[in-house]
């Protein structure tokens, strides 16, 4: 059983939006693996695989979004390409200085636990 609502799908190809925006012609969309909302709360992951290195442009996207009030944003070293494998968690802070929050599929169900009872106290005032 699998969670995604097509297993086979592809990444989407953004080629035909190059040059696009004519004084920055290395503007691309970006996408994100994971995204959670509650309360107008974003918990937003990154997943890459250990040898994988993100791009400086995605880098930049994810490191804007972790200034923002109601974002948090993580980092995920591993894959799911045969079952969730998570060897590294890292969420990105305000300033853009890594912190370090576990190396597994249950440190990161903990932390999405961790984080969804946050929003919730927040929407609540408490």
């Amino acid at each position: 059983m699998t969670a995604m609502r097509n297993p086979d799908a592809k990444h989407t190809d953004f080629t035909d939006l190059i040059g696009v925006i004519p004084s920055n012609l290395k503007l691309l969309p970006s996408n994100l693996d994971m995204v959670i909302e509650r309360f107008g709360n974003f918990l937003v992951g990154e997943w890459k695989r250990p040898s994988e290195k993100i791009s400086l442009g995605q880098e930049i996207l994810l490191k804007r979004l972790a200034t923002k009030e109601d974002f948090t944003v993580l980092l995920i070293e591993g894959d799911t390409d045969d079952g969730m494998v998570v060897n590294k968690i890292e969420a990105i802070k305000k300033d853009g200085t890594l912190i370090h929050i576990g190396t597994n599929k249950e440190e990161l169900k903990n932390f999405i636990r961790f984080w969804y009872e946050h929003a919730e106290k927040k929407a609540r005032g408490l």
